[in-house]
């Protein structure tokens, strides 16, 4: 037994944040931004949009894509580095919101790459036999967490969420393949507002609950990192035989740089950083249902996923579509 992607969603926060909004807070020059990240402009939220209320509409526009109610869910998973609140956790929220039957709900923590972290739990509850349809999202609230004064994250996230629908069938997902190195978790993170350093009066004066990013050494491992996926994918179908590929959508000069290594040509990807920025591990998934709403993947496709994120976490998909 295999699982299939039979639904895809996506939502959106409805404030878009300009490289030109940006360019006069930062003293930089709106070009500028575009050609450190081929970023043109990005969404963030406002009002009473939030990580969960996101996630609900990209649910919700995923069952209505697989012609389904929440009531024929039976586990609904959840990626994000930026839940509504520490507990109780998005996933219950998200079930709650959706009137689901009471179904388990979990979120997972594996930054940029959650998506296939979360893909590879639906993927295997489906194939023991704990669940015929499973509800995966990945969704990020980025924007309260960086520094405005910051250049190289305030100019990089994206808020977003995309969800899929897992369901039984007999093509789908054929291998997913997953790794983590700890050692250098330093690249990037949010240090304070845990039990290492719980918010206080001076992490707040530090910056401390704002992201943190070693811009130079982590464009080289996520380089590094995803030639090694792609590398390690090859083993089971040469690239060559791939027919579309899906990239984390973190910064249009790594994918450049991966793309010309791995000689993949642009036009059998799906390029979505300039609209809407990093979205951290809702960029995957948000990717996915551009190419298929685009037409650019097709049923019998071959499709290969890869993402690289902190943790550091990175890991690769191949999909039968």
């Amino acid at each position: 037994m295999s699982s299939q992607i039979i639904g895809t969603g996506v939502a959106l926060p409805k404030r878009v944040v300009t490289n030109e909004e940006l360019s006069r807070r930062l003293g930089l020059n709106e070009r500028e931004i575009e050609k450190r990240t081929g970023i043109q402009k990005r969404h963030w939220v406002e009002g009473e949009e939030t990580t969960s209320s996101l996630a609900v509409e990209a649910a919700r526009n995923a069952l209505q894509a697989a012609d389904l109610l929440a009531d024929a869910i039976d586990l609904i998973l959840v990626s994000t580095t930026s839940p509504d609140m520490s507990f109780p956790s998005t996933a219950c929220l998200i079930q709650k919101t959706l009137s689901a039957r009471s179904i388990p709900a979990l979120d997972l923590n594996a930054s940029c790459t959650g998506f296939l972290y979360a893909l590879s739990v639906g993927d295997q509850f489906i194939r023991t036999g704990m669940a015929s349809r499973v509800l995966v999202i990945a969704a990020e609230v980025k924007s309260p967490f960086i520094n405005p004064q910051d250049v190289s994250t305030s100019i990089l996230f994206g808020d977003g969420a995309a969800a899929v629908v897992l369901a039984e069938g007999d093509k789908g997902i054929r291998s997913i393949r997953l790794h983590a190195d700890g050692s250098r978790h330093r690249l990037i993170s949010l240090p304070a507002g845990g039990s290492r350093q719980p918010t206080s009066r001076e992490t707040l004066s530090d910056r401390l609950n704002y992201m943190r990013m070693e811009g130079k050494g982590l464009f080289r491992m996520a380089v590094k990192r995803m030639q090694e996926a792609l590398a390690s994918l090859a083993k089971e179908i040469p690239l060559s035989e791939v027919d579309f590929f899906v990239f984390h959508q973190a910064n249009l000069r790594i994918l450049e740089v991966v793309f010309e290594k791995a000689k993949i040509p642009f036009d059998k990807s799906v390029i979505t950083i300039p609209q809407y920025g990093n979205t951290s591990s809702s960029s995957l998934p948000i990717a996915l249902d551009e190419g298929i709403r685009r037409g650019q993947i097709k049923p019998g496709n071959r499709v290969a996923l890869c993402a690289f994120g902190g943790g550091l976490t990175w890991g690769t998909a191949l999909i039968e579509w």
